[in-house]
């Protein structure tokens, strides 16, 4: 089932034209990753589908219906994006992170289930619950920004550069984590600049330069192409 489809989206920033008619599907269960170098674009797909920035051309649908143009009217359509530099609410508790995260919700709309299935991702976090969030580590505070996006009860999770700035060990257990988040029934569109284990764990993946698809196919085809390995992965 396509959750996502997105058809020649072009994105503007005054003159710069950011993003150059790419198109691209989600399908339902999947990981699938775009990957490039630092300003190809791929912060700017994440910002226009999460409602933040704003398109200048094509269309996006979402569950078969056209894709709403307020953040939190995607968010209450079922899209969640952690963003790049996790932007957390740093003089808030761990806690109230993870409440803010569930905001739209109903008290009973299982928001206890989805806290605990927050804890049993990163158990980590139930320990630094009264904790603020800005005294956290980088691989901590990206475990809590993933887990407020998963307070709103998404079926769509976008993840933009999830490891940046992170030791290579933690990013490690971000991927397994990553991998579990879809095995429990998420749709996962990772953005990253750092792509080998992006495109590992990734049923498909597309190559962004200067705004445009340049290349796509499978994620393990994609990691293991020469040209991709010489151009993106540090070859």
């Amino acid at each position: 089932m396509t959750v996502l489809r997105v058809d020649s989206l072009h994105v503007h920033y005054g003159t710069i034209h950011a993003v150059q008619g790419i198109s691209f599907s989600l399908e339902e269960r999947e990981i699938v990753s775009i990957v490039g170098s630092n300003g190809a674009g791929k912060s700017t797909v994440m910002w226009t589908l999460a409602g933040v920035a704003e398109r200048s051309g094509g269309t996006v649908d979402l569950f078969g219906k056209p894709l709403p143009s307020k953040p939190h009217e995607v968010v209450a359509r079922g899209l969640a994006l952690v963003p790049e530099r996790r932007r957390l609410f740093s003089a808030l508790t761990v806690e109230e992170n993870l409440v803010m995260g569930a905001y739209r919700r109903k008290k009973d709309e299982g928001i206890a289930e989805d806290l605990e299935r927050c804890f049993r991702l990163f158990p980590i976090l139930k320990q630094r619950l009264k904790q603020r969030s800005g005294t956290l580590s980088g691989g901590e505070q990206q475990m809590l920004a993933i887990s407020r996006a998963l307070m709103g009860s998404p079926r769509i999770l976008l993840l933009d550069e999830p490891s940046l700035g992170l030791a290579p060990i933690v990013v490690d257990t971000l991927m397994e984590t990553i991998l579990q988040i879809r095995d429990a029934g998420m749709t996962v569109l990772l953005v990253e600049q750092n792509a080998t284990q992006a495109l590992e764990i990734s049923d498909r993946g597309y190559i962004l330069e200067a705004g445009r698809f340049i290349k796509s196919g499978s994620g393990p085809e994609l990691a293991g192409d020469p040209e991709i390995i010489r151009a993106y992965l540090g070859g």
